[in-house]
């Protein structure tokens, strides 16, 4: 498959007055083109820091590359300048924020919202603008599209405010999209409709996502492939059914251990993951899970695991893989159809 997006051993801290937290510590993955690619964890795991590197959106200062490499179509964009950079931001490369509240300028009506991403990007003349703008709203499911154009933010739902922020990451076309968590604010069924939304749309263009959440059914229902991210670093990868059917690392059995499945009777209570993550001011030499896990070996605590291949795209971080670690089967609560009686 043709890879849009190359990330190779991607290291970015933060300079406070406390020290340097190490957000992200060496996350490696790549993106193909058409395929929608989950990146899950707990909050403060670096899932979020990693999404905004990508089009450089952290501030920098504070915030700095150690070390490391984003390429886009083989463009390397940790040495893009500021002018370079918003030739790719919202055009080549959209983004959709999980806050739809206040991502979108209160003062300024939808409809001229999205034709001044049209105006900067130079996409269209002054006439087509209202037209373009009327079908990207018509794309992302809006009715009585010519009502929203002249109303403004405070006078839409979330759930409405979701689609225009997601209208305007789609004007440019872009190649990929960056969905950082972007239902959080929204209920259940608006959730459900912003999700279908973006499969269609992803159907549809054929435009890769990467999709940033802490919900595993999120994860189950949209996505390709799966990075599970703990620490700053990626601990496990792999399709959808890799993740939930055969897990291999202690975290990721820990996350599918914490939620409810459709074979969870009344009454029955759910594993939380006790502890709580480490501190990135000062993360620890070995797996950064180890103190939280139950099989920690004394390498554990002491030294990082390498990366272990299980198939070509199921991968793990763990000691457990090991020739001469125990033998452990991680007991996963979710199980394919065909395994249930």
């Amino acid at each position: 498959m043709d890879k849009i997006l190359e990330v190779n051993n991607l290291k970015f801290s933060f300079k406070t007055y406390g020290g340097i937290v190490q957000s992200v510590r060496g996350v490696s993955f790549d993106v193909n083109k058409g395929e929608i690619v989950g990146i899950v964890g707990e909050s403060g795991c670096g899932k979020s820091v990693t999404a905004q590197c990508l089009v450089r959106l952290n501030p920098e200062p504070p915030g700095f590359f150690e070390e490391g490499s984003i390429k886009y179509k083989g463009k390397e964009i940790t040495e893009m300048s500021e002018k370079e950079l918003r030739t790719i931001r919202g055009v080549e490369i959209g983004f959709i924020f999980q806050d739809p509240m206040t991502s979108l300028n209160p003062t300024m009506k939808v409809g001229k919202q999205i034709e001044e991403i049209f105006i900067q990007r130079k996409l269209y003349n002054k006439s087509e603008l209202k037209e373009k703008a009327l079908e990207i709203l018509k794309l992302v499911g809006i009715s009585d599209g010519e009502r929203r154009y002249n109303q403004y933010p405070h006078e839409l739902s979330g759930g409405m405010k979701q689609r225009i922020m997601i209208a305007i990451a789609l004007v440019g076309q872009p190649s990929v999209v960056i969905a950082d968590e972007p239902t959080t604010s929204l209920d259940v069924t608006i959730e459900a409709q912003i999700l279908d939304l973006l499969k269609d749309l992803q159907n549809k263009t054929k435009t890769s996502i990467i999709l940033i959440t802490h919900d595993l059914g999120v994860i189950a229902k949209m996505c390709d492939r799966v990075l599970v991210m703990y620490g700053g670093k990626i601990v496990e990868s792999g399709n959808v059914d890799d993740i939930f059917y055969s897990t291999r690392h202690p975290y990721t059995s820990g996350l599918l251990g914490s939620i409810a499945s459709l074979e969870t009777k009344r009454g029955v209570e759910l594993s939380p993951i006790e502890g709580t993550p480490p501190d990135l001011f000062s993360p620890p030499p070995g797996c950064p899970f180890a103190p939280r896990c139950q099989y920690a070996m004394e390498i554990c605590y002491n030294k990082m695991p390498p990366e272990y291949e299980i198939s070509k795209e199921h991968k793990t971080v763990c000691w457990l893989e090991h020739e001469y670690a125990p033998d452990i089967k991680l007991p996963c609560k979710i199980r394919k159809k065909s395994e249930v009686s």
